[in-house]
């Protein structure tokens, strides 16, 4: 392992990007936390396995005295760490351990209660495996021999396959769980040897942050009460609680957007990512996302044609992937131009405010690719 960030700094300019759409996000950032939106932000932009730029803004901390964001600020991501999640099991693909085709009772036996028996990884993975309410107790997030019962109990709400439903907690409870099975190791150890650590990220995301790096962590606010506690922090729930800088998501995405290489380190084979990336659910509408098609990968997804996407921006190409942490961030890779891109806020802005400046900072980014 090595804490040394793993891309190379350079600029916008030799990266051949447009200044001026990328000054309007800056400006519309700072807009953002003057009118109160958020207290803090980063953003990370990359390019061809460079970093041509990394920015903070605003306040990690308001409550009990601000405490000043910075480029070593940990942001929550909520959903965004639904791909990491998804990465370890893609490593477990890779390594013949499991598929994606297989069953998820023949490593969790109990998991066929209630009607599971037949759910694939891959239908769980796509959010089409007819339990999206399921959830976990907080008593699990110390004890996975809980958490596995827990998950294994789930109930159906409609049959496996037949529908697209965004799976919030359940899915990744899901994979978490396969993990550990198959592994004897706690998911979240496996995230970190497995995916992490290879590409250099030791210092930069964490799904399950240490005591000893949890001053870095940004205070989440919400309209509603939030949890800021180092429980919550320790327990990296395998959906939405995942820390990190937006550089260390940029550089994750330019693994992904470069066919599973960063640098000298291949993680995945270009077969591999191309797959998980794909749109596996067409133009079928998401029940949870207001009915848009969000072309549901194996992790990610997928910008698409539609006209209506979520968080990728209305002007991206077609090929864009990546994923959102609920009201307040966004991660995409654009394999067609090498670019990736890290949005965190530590504030939880509902809609239609929060999917409308989604698009506007997506789009600027996208505008200032040449």
């Amino acid at each position: 392992m090595t804490d040394s960030y793993p891309l190379p700094e350079s600029n916008l300019s030799a990266l051949e990007f447009a200044a001026k759409p990328l000054d309007h996000l800056d400006a519309l950032i700072q807009s953002h936390i003057a009118e109160g939106r958020y207290a803090g932000a980063q953003i990370a932009l990359a390019r061809n396995g460079k970093l041509g730029l990394s920015r903070t803004y605003g306040d990690a901390k308001t409550e009990g005295g601000k405490v000043a964001a910075s480029n070593e600020t940990l942001f929550l991501l909520f959903s965004q760490t639904k791909v990491l999640t998804s990465s370890a099991v893609w490593t477990l693909v890779e390594d013949g351990t499991l598929s994606f085709m297989d069953k998820v009772a023949d490593f969790l036996p109990a998991f066929a209660e209630r009607g599971k028996g037949e759910i694939t990884l891959q239908q769980v993975m796509t959010h089409q495996g007819g339990f999206p309410n399921g959830d976990v107790t907080q008593a699990t997030w110390t004890d996975h021999a809980l958490m596995r019962q827990q998950v294994c109990d789930f109930s159906l709400e409609w049959t496996p396959g037949t529908r697209l439903q965004y799976h919030s907690r359940a899915a990744h409870l899901v994979q978490a769980m396969v993990i550990e099975a198959v592994t004897g190791k706690d998911y979240r150890d496996v995230i970190r040897e497995r995916v992490v650590e290879p590409l250099g990220l030791g210092n930069d995301v964490f799904v399950g942050v240490p005591e000893a790096q949890q001053s870095r962590c940004a205070d989440t606010y919400a309209p509603e009460q939030r949890d800021n506690s180092a429980a919550m922090r320790a327990a990296g729930l395998p959906s939405g609680g995942g820390f990190a800088t937006a550089r260390g998501m940029a550089a994750f995405y330019q693994m992904l957007g470069h066919g599973g290489r960063l640098g000298t380190v291949r993680l995945f084979s270009p077969r591999l990512i191309a797959y998980v990336s794909r749109g596996h659910t067409g133009e079928a509408p998401d029940l949870q996302m207001g009915g848009i098609p969000m072309h549901r990968g194996l992790g990610p997804h997928v910008r698409g044609d539609s006209d209506r996407i979520r968080g990728l921006g209305t002007i991206g190409a077609p090929v864009t992937f990546g994923h959102g942490g609920v009201g307040s961030s966004y991660s995409w890779a654009d394999p067609s131009s090498g670019v990736s891109f890290c949005y965190l806020t530590n504030f939880v802005r509902p809609d239609p405010w929060h999917s409308a400046r989604l698009d506007r900072v997506a789009n600027l980014v996208h505008a200032a690719i040449d």
